[in-house]
């Protein structure tokens, strides 16, 4: 029998604030990331920061944020209030130390819980927080969260507010690099939600007008809606309306007091309800729910006193109450739509014949469907008992109690040998692989019904479980790793024609990405480099000097899983796959799949991050 080890007081210790910040740092800023992806622990840093700044612009104090961030080095100033001056080491270096809980000063605060700045410091090789009022100044400075100077200055010109200074903790962050595309969405969030705020970021200017009005015209080109948007405004609520012309599935923006609620909760399932209410109360018809709100693109923000989310990187709404002398949330978001989209639609004849002909266009869908639907789902069904397509992964993005539900990620790739290196290398709790049979159907310009006819489409739509809405999404992370030759290429468009076609929302939201594989591998007997473009080869060689064994990997499947585990594990490599709001969905789709073949060839061969002997290797591209 084994020995029992004594558990004694001994055994038992306190980890000081930044101690426990530092060993568990996925419990208060989300999944860690490279920051390829936009929930990176890099961002959420940034954000803990900004969302003090808003609170303090809310409170009316200071009309102007500035964020700067070069390298790796991030700076955010605010023209508010400033910390008081002898608070100013404990507001950010002290749990449960914060100007919030007083809720006569910050009845709508985002930061509600004194954590967020805390966090920022303890995972910061270097950071610094300067408050500025009444004339004098007080700074301190800290490493990993230990104090190492503070400074006070008697008298100084400086305007009041607030300034951060933070450089995140690289043996924490890994090989971390900021993308500004994601900083800038989180700032035109800010202002849309705090109308008169005027934010600046390395110089640019960014100020909203129309607050989700613009946020909705931001994401979607006008020329894919079906109607100018409904936008409504009350107190505590405002909300923005569309349909898509292109789109098949639902899309929502939600937020509470200025907090960017992916994963929706109590007021986007009210408003949800709420809106097919609406609808069926005003055109008089009992249209099925499905119909109403198919393709529809919509933004929601509340102001909640008090709000309750289901997670510290509060993600979804728990609160079933406004607070105050309010009604519920459901009341609350029910009564205002039935008023006013109500209003609305009565004096806008031809919004409600739009919506109208859009719903009985989805009912004729759904109805011609539903026959194929049924036989595909009980494919995919018995498919899924023995789905040799997909290899699934312990933890999956709707797991809201699981620490690592931001890391899941499915891999899409094609042929068994790559495949079956990165199954045998893969993290079975958070990376599922699909496996496609060769090049995938050129899906433009087709209809839904050939996602339920053709039965990689629609395990593949199953494996997601995208079918309803991005509500469901199984995996955070969706990435295509196909080789870097022609035929990699061409797959990887085809992919991405797919989801363009029928999902265009997983990749506004930011989930769709290109997995870089290495091109050669640089070694001598000491070392090993794995190289993704030829100028990392050509470092390479000059740094092992003599005469390195250089191997050139043509394809997935000449890498070995052993070797497979360095390329998707903590040094990842992804590539963003976004959308350019100027161009249109049905513009993108024609580029890459249309009747252009030279232009697109011209594309590839600009993009295609691998030397091809001759042009005519791709004459084949894009004309299947």
């Amino acid at each position: 029998m084994a020995q029992q080890s004594a558990y004694t007081e001994d055994n038992i210790r306190s980890l000081d604030w930044k101690e426990h910040i530092r060993m568990r740092p996925g419990m208060y800023i989300g999944k860690l990331g490279d920051g390829s992806s936009a929930d990176d622990g890099i961002y959420i840093l940034i954000k803990e920061v900004l969302d003090n700044c808003i609170d303090e612009f809310v409170m009316g104090a200071g009309k102007t944020i500035e964020v700067s961030v070069q390298d790796n080095r991030v700076i955010v100033r605010d023209y508010g209030r400033g910390i008081p001056l002898g608070k100013v080491v404990d507001v950010v270096s002290k749990m449960n130390t914060g100007g919030k809980y007083d809720t006569r000063a910050f009845k709508k605060s985002v930061g509600l819980n004194g954590v967020g700045t805390k966090a920022v410091n303890a995972l910061s090789t270097f950071f610094r927080v300067e408050s500025t009022r009444d004339g004098k100044s007080k700074s301190a400075e800290f490493e990993t969260g230990n104090l190492v100077n503070e400074e006070l200055l008697d008298e100084t010109s400086r305007r009041r507010g607030t300034k951060v200074t933070f450089i995140p903790d690289d043996s924490i962050f890994k090989k971390y690099k900021y993308r500004h595309e994601y900083i800038i969405k989180m700032i035109k969030n800010y202002v849309y939600l705090n109308p008169g705020l005027t934010m600046i970021f390395n110089g640019e200017k960014y100020f909203s007008e129309n607050g989700l009005k613009d946020l909705l015209e931001d994401t979607t080109n006008t020329e894919d809606m079906l109607y100018p948007i409904i936008h409504l405004r009350g107190d505590d609520i405002e909300v923005a309306i569309t349909h898509s012309k292109t789109q098949y599935s639902e899309e929502y923006h939600s937020f509470v007091n200025g907090q960017n609620t992916t994963q929706g909760g109590t007021h986007l399932a009210a408003f949800r309800e709420s809106l097919v209410r609406t609808i069926r109360d005003f055109y008089g018809k009992n249209y099925d729910a499905s119909d109403i709100r198919k393709s529809i693109i919509a933004a929601i923000s509340i102001k909640v006193m008090e709000p309750v989310f289901e997670s510290q990187t509060k993600t979804k709404l728990g609160s079933t109450d406004m607070g105050g002398n309010l009604p519920t949330v459901r009341t609350y978001i029910n009564d205002f739509l039935g008023r006013y989209l109500d209003n609305f639609l009565h004096k806008n004849a031809d919004v409600a014949e739009a919506i109208q002909r859009k719903i009985m266009q989805a009912e004729r869908e759904r109805k011609e469907l539903s026959g194929i639907r049924k036989l595909a789902k009980d494919r995919a069904k018995k498919a899924n008992l023995h789905n040799k397509k997909l290899r699934d992964c312990r933890a999956h993005l709707g797991d809201l109690k699981n620490d690592r539900r931001l890391e899941t990620t499915l891999f899409i790739t094609e042929g068994d040998s790559a495949s079956g290196s990165i199954t045998k290398s893969r993290d079975v709790n958070t990376q599922a692989v699909f496996s496609l049979k060769g090049k995938p159907l050129n899906s433009y310009g087709m209809s839904k019904k050939i996602v339920y006819e053709n039965e990689e489409f629609n395990l593949l739509q199953a494996a997601l479980n995208i079918e309803e809405s991005l509500a469901d999404l199984r995996y955070n992370n969706i990435v295509i790793a196909t080789d870097a030759d022609v035929d990699g290429m061409h797959i990887r468009l085809l992919l991405i024609t797919f989801f363009l076609q029928f999902f265009p929302e997983l990749i506004k939201e930011g989930h769709l990405y290109i997995l870089q594989t290495p091109l050669f591998r640089v070694r001598d007997k000491k070392e090993t480099i794995y190289c993704y473009s030829e100028q990392e080869r050509r470092d390479a060689i000059e740094k092992l000097r003599g005469k390195p064994e250089i191997t050139r990997f043509k394809g997935l499947g000449e890498i070995s899983p052993d070797e497979f585990k360095y390329f998707i594990g903590d040094d990842i490599r992804l590539d963003p796959v976004m959308l350019d709001k100027a161009t249109s969905i049905e513009e993108l789709l024609s580029f890459y799949m249309g009747k252009n073949t030279p232009n697109r060839q011209e594309f590839i061969i600009k993009n295609l991050k691998v030397e091809l002997d001759t042009v005519e290797d791709l004459e084949s591209v894009g004309e299947e």
